[in-house]
């Protein structure tokens, strides 16, 4: 049964994710959505473990990097899902474009906000 209550899309970027202890630089996500995002490769963490991401955004002539706080909320054999607790005003207008254009359903995106 699925619990999320946010749309979930499908995209393949890169992370660097940086807990107290333990830094990561150039991991694969998995899937976006307003509220988190899952990472590939990253399983030696407990939930509600605290962290700073930056997600890489590559266009034809530039990057941007989205900036936001968050914490562990699921582990499992390839992975982690992590939640946004803090995300800045441009970074948080890029992450509902990326959402929006890659959503089966992007209407529905308006109930989520």
């Amino acid at each position: 049964m699925e619990r999320r209550k946010n749309t979930r899309v499908s995209f393949q970027t890169t992370a660097d994710i940086k807990f107290p202890k333990h830094n990561y630089q150039h991991c694969e996500t998995a899937n976006l959505s307003l509220k988190g995002m899952s990472v590939k490769g990253i399983t030696n963490h407990k939930i509600g473990e605290k962290c700073n991401i930056s997600l890489a955004l590559s266009g034809s002539s530039s990057q941007l990097l989205l900036y936001m706080k968050g914490e562990v909320v699921r582990v499992e054999a390839d992975g982690i899902a992590l939640h946004f607790n803090e995300i800045d005003l441009d970074s948080f207008y890029h992450l509902k474009n990326i959402v929006y254009y890659n959503s089966d359903d992007p209407e529905r995106l308006h109930l989520e906000l």
